[in-house]
């Protein structure tokens, strides 16, 4: 018979609420395993008879025969006619030796790969599940015609049929390679087609792509200071040693990285809106950079992470464009543009390097879901897409400019706005002795989410402290009761 303390613990499986998805046999069943497990219930010890156990739980007889049965089953119990049901011999094994393997296993550290325990330290990149003030990069989502995706994805559906529900070529759908390259063409001044199009999911993956791919552990790349961090750590988890190039209002230093004492085999940007300093890249070092990669025969990989909302005019045609030698990996994304639920981006390669990345790209997930990139292509090819992003365009511009104004009106005692040209977020930088991440610890429990500037460069020595603030995704009146509530913070943070 079981003991108080185990007749107990059963219970305790029976009425806990986070087992009340699971058949009523099968709660006993796991919670009699588990005391056999925890060394509770001794190898050859009888257990209680169906009929009392039923009684002591207040449940039918029927519904601890099928526990017990279980059991018998996974050879935890035997069952002995006219005798009961006992422990069975080696039981414990099954399940890890029982107490004493999980005690032995909990004491001893954690053993990760370097690449692992890389990446375990790093935190890995911090997504924001709900679009809080003031998170940064992520697109307003209620404003998309969703009517329409419905209607295109019911077409692609009658089309392809059960076809769509098939594996995916790993390189992408063939419709949405041709809708890409047509667009980053005419839109970004890109030299693309579709057999040079790989469609990822997301630009994240496209990193990891291109440090695994193009890179050994140890070899140096470039990366601008302050840089995007979710490029960083995907570089410092490849073991990639990244030396930071300082970035100006003209983008990158292109005249340090070319005097830099390493040897590097790849260099990263934003060129378009960098990341976060919003700074545009002069055609000059552009040309620069290409005939630096030529040189060097190094790669560049270029994020054109959010070129498509740029509030002054239009912007400067991508690198990849420019560049005749074919040493630059274009990476796009609609997660911004549309809508982050998508998962869907891309990369232009070389030609050289479609198959390689292909090849590595089945590794990681295999491929992009089917339907979701025909429903894509269709939204491109109809023009829904280019209305879309020119609707939010001026959405966003207009939201920038509300931000900017409630910065200087509301916070103007704690931080000077810097107002970018184009992009989703806007960068603040303390003019008074404020600990940063004191502040956005503060703000966080205030259901506000700032990312820290400081965190962003490669030497927070010498960087200036405050926090991007992103606008995309809150209209002027949520902008205005929440830059109200982040001056509530900042007041108290500062005394």
């Amino acid at each position: 018979m079981f003991r108080h303390a185990q007749l107990e613990s059963v219970k305790a499986w029976v009425v806990d609420p986070a087992q009340r998805s699971l058949p009523l046999h099968v709660r006993i069943q796991r919670a009699v395993r588990q005391l056999i497990l925890d060394g509770a219930l001794d190898a050859s010890k009888p257990l209680p008879a169906s009929r009392a156990l039923a009684t002591s739980l207040g449940v039918s007889r029927d519904t601890v025969e099928a526990a017990y049965g279980q059991l018998h089953a996974e050879g935890f119990i035997e069952r002995r006619v006219g005798s009961g049901s006992f422990v069975a011999e080696g039981a414990r094994r099954l399940g890890g030796r029982g107490t004493t393997a999980r005690t032995s296993t909990t004491q001893q550290p954690l053993r990760l790969s370097q690449r692992g325990t890389a990446m375990y330290r790093n935190g890995g990149v911090r997504e924001f599940l709900a679009p809080r003030a003031f998170v940064p990069g992520v697109p307003e989502t209620r404003n998309f015609p969703l009517a329409t995706w419905e209607r295109l994805q019911r077409q692609v559906l009658k089309e392809w049929g059960s076809t769509a529900l098939l594996h995916s070529p790993p390189q992408g759908m063939a419709p949405l390679r041709k809708a890409i390259a047509d667009y980053v063409n005419l839109e970004r001044g890109a030299h693309a087609s579709p057999e040079r199009v790989l469609v990822v999911t997301s630009s994240q993956q496209a990193l990891t792509l291109c440090a695994s791919v193009l890179l050994d552990p140890g070899e140096h790349i470039f990366i601008e200071d302050p840089a995007y961090h979710g490029a960083r750590k995907a570089f410092d988890a490849a073991g990639l040693d990244c030396a930071p190039i300082p970035v100006d209002v003209d983008g990158m230093r292109v005249d340090l990285l070319r005097d830099a004492r390493q040897r590097a085999r790849a260099v990263f940007l934003t060129p378009s809106h960098q990341f976060p300093s919003g700074a545009t890249l002069a055609l000059e070092r552009r040309l620069q950079i290409i005939e630096w990669a030529r040189q060097h025969q190094a790669w560049i990989i270029e994020d054109d992470y959010d070129s498509e909302f740029h509030y002054a005019g239009r912007p400067m045609a991508c690198v990849q464009g420019l560049d005749a030698h074919q040493r630059t990996i274009y990476i796009g994304t609609f997660t911004k543009s549309l809508f982050p639920g998508l998962r869907i981006g891309f990369m232009v390669l070389p030609t050289e390097l479609v198959a390689p990345m292909t090849i590595a790209r089945t590794l990681l997930d295999g491929h992009s879901a089917p339907i979701p990139q025909l429903t894509l292509a269709r939204f491109m090819e109809g023009g829904h897409f280019g209305a879309h992003v020119r609707a939010m365009r001026a959405i966003y511009c207009e939201r920038r400019d509300v931000l900017a104004k409630l910065v200087r009106r509301h916070l103007k005692d704690f931080v000077e706005p810097r107002v970018p040209d184009g992009g989703m977020q806007m960068p603040c930088v303390f003019i008074r002795d404020i600990p940063e991440q004191q502040a956005i610890d503060a703000a966080r429990r205030a259901r506000i989410d700032l990312l820290g500037l400081s965190g962003l460069h490669a030497s927070r020595e010498s960087a200036s402290a405050g926090f991007l603030m992103g606008f995309a995704a809150h209209t002027p009146g949520e902008l205005e009761a929440a830059v109200k509530k982040l001056a509530q913070v900042l007041r108290v943070v500062a005394r």
